[in-house]
């Protein structure tokens, strides 16, 4: 640990913002989805009540509050979809979106912290202030209406600690193609999906074979007059193992905590068993392979569709979906999959490389979301003046541990750089990284630090490991382009380990790899909360799952 020199603000001083009439708060949390619900329950918890979030939507929910296309559901088991200290009496093996929604309104409700959530309100700039050790957050309505923003007009904070729960699915990205502003009909992402155009007998097309799109696909398929389903690349697509839990197996699951804890831990385990093939020896997902083209086998019998759906790379290079509906609805007579590349867009339809026009009423875009260039970095300018944007746009994205960035003091952001999953449960990754800012506040507190940044050789120690563990992974052997890669072609997206070396990882701050500065630390407990002794060590659950 090294600590730097105080700057000329300090002490009692410090807690003076250079701006005079922002707001001061000791944590601002950006999201109210699973990870900015997640912070704000478990810092409270902690004592810490001096915390505002700031969440652009209307409610709680995130990337389940805006996806609500027909079909949407997780691929991940419900028993593990969910928070370690919330279980929920999930009615089927894997849930569709509006139960998950559900189960975070329930969450935040019984949780005792939205009187802190400022719903319809956006951040529109936030910068280090070094002298003052404090983050100057600007937030504003995203529109007149929005009743939970902070009146009307632009409000700024003078924030210790910014906690960034923006997440990686939470800003649509749209196709760079010729003319799609010309189209005449209905155009929608899947994320941001228009309930009230009526599709029965419609001409509908759907651009993207993804995650979201094998979802959209069989729901289209039901109701379109013709559907024409546009694949630059197949995806593997493995039999989704869902069912509907009977009332028994619901009763027991709910008023027996040993069963239901063991449930979920065999889950747990049982996908951690997928790492190897993932990040080290790709030969291993042969069988699931072979069960993939089963799959196809079984819904499809026309040769020439098949060779189509059938993929070119080894299974786990790009995201594994799982679906029992996608490949009868692709073979169903109203629907045509074109892999010719599309030329533009007309008025009318949708132009391919052969020249082929196909008129259409409407269009379906599921092009996925901005993973490799997060939006919220373009307003967050660190302590030497930089946007964290402009900083990644050079070599691409990287953090510590996930979570911190040299030159961005007491920022911790959640879902970052290298977490994201191939296999198992994203709210685990949360609630490790949520542990580790738990851990680091309460070290503030102890140790009397104003601000804490990790140190550069640290985050380049952490990434360069990273990315030397990715050469052998089917990520970078498979033989596919993906999401995952950057421009600079690293993968900087996902976890190449197995998720309990993370939580090892995460499971104390360690202050020797920052720089801290003398100051007022944020969040002093209450005296009854014994979420923190002096050693800044919280107390947290052992986790198996």
């Amino acid at each position: 640990m090294s600590t730097a020199t105080p700057s000329a603000v300090t002490g009692s001083d410090a807690d003076r913002p250079t701006d005079p009439d922002a707001l001061p708060v000791d944590v601002l949390v950006i999201g109210a989805g699973f990870a900015g619900l997640c912070t704000a329950i478990q810092l409270s918890e902690d004592g810490v009540t001096d915390l505002v979030v700031v969440e652009k939507g209307h409610d709680v929910g995130g990337t389940w509050r805006d996806n609500t296309y027909p079909g949407a559901a997780c691929d991940v088991p419900s028993q593990l979809y969910s928070f370690s200290f919330a279980p929920n009496d999930w009615s089927r093996s894997f849930s569709f979106q509006p139960e998950i929604h559900a189960y975070l309104q329930r969450v935040a409700r019984e949780s005792g912290v939205l009187d802190r959530f400022r719903f319809g309100t956006v951040v529109e700039d936030a910068r280090w202030d070094d002298d003052a050790q404090r983050w100057l957050v600007t937030v504003a309505p995203v529109s007149p209406e929005a009743t939970d923003a902070t009146g009307t007009e632009p409000t700024t904070y003078a924030a210790r600690v910014v906690v960034s729960g923006a997440g990686g699915l939470s800003e649509p990205k749209l196709p760079d193609i010729a003319g799609i502003d010309s189209f005449a009909g209905e155009t929608f992402h899947s994320a941001r999906w228009d309930h009230d155009v009526d599709l029965a007998g419609k001409r509908v097309a759907v651009i993207g074979t993804g995650a979201s799109a094998i979802q959209i696909v069989p729901e289209l398929q039901k109701v379109a007059g013709h559907l024409d389903v546009y694949q630059r690349t197949a995806p593997w697509v493995l039999p989704r193992h869902d069912r509907t839990y009977t009332l028994p197996e619901r009763t027991a699951l709910k008023h027996v905590p040993f069963l239901r804890d063991a449930y979920r831990t065999a889950i747990y385990w049982g996908r951690e068993t997928y790492v190897p093939a993932f990040a080290w020896k790709p030969e291993l997902a042969l069988p699931a392979q072979r069960a993939a083209l089963g799959n196809i086998r079984k819904a499809i019998k026309d040769p020439a569709l098949r060779e189509k759906v059938t993929p070119d790379f080894q299974i786990g290079c790009k995201r594994i979906l799982i679906s029992n509906a996608y490949y009868p609805a692709l073979a169903a007579d109203n629907t045509e999959v074109v892999t010719d590349r599309i030329e533009r867009i007309t008025p009318t339809g949708i132009v391919t490389a052969d020249g082929t026009e196909r008129e259409i009423d409407v269009l379906v875009v599921a092009t996925g979301f901005h993973t490799t260039e997060l939006p919220i970095t373009e307003r967050l300018t660190g302590r030497s003046g930089v946007r964290l944007s402009e900083r990644w746009a050079e070599s691409g994205m990287s953090a510590y541990k996930g979570t911190t960035v040299a030159d961005f003091p007491n920022l911790f952001l959640l879902v970052g750089p290298n977490t994201g999953l191939g296999h198992s449960s994203m709210v685990f990754m949360i609630e490790s990284q949520v542990a580790y800012v738990r851990d680091a506040l309460a070290a503030m507190r102890a140790g009397g630090w104003g601000s804490v940044e990790v140190r550069e050789e640290a985050e380049q120690h952490w990434s360069a490991d990273l990315q030397r563990r990715m050469k052998r992974s089917v990520w970078s052997t498979g033989g596919c382009a993906s999401w995952y890669l950057d421009k600079h072609g690293n993968n900087t997206t996902l976890w190449p380990r197995t998720t309990f070396s993370f939580r090892l990882a995460l499971r104390h701050f360690d202050a020797d790899a920052y720089r801290t500065m003398p100051g007022d630390a944020p969040g002093a407990p209450s005296p009854d909360n014994t979420a923190g002794d002096s050693a800044g060590t919280t107390h947290r659950e052992v986790v198996t799952a």
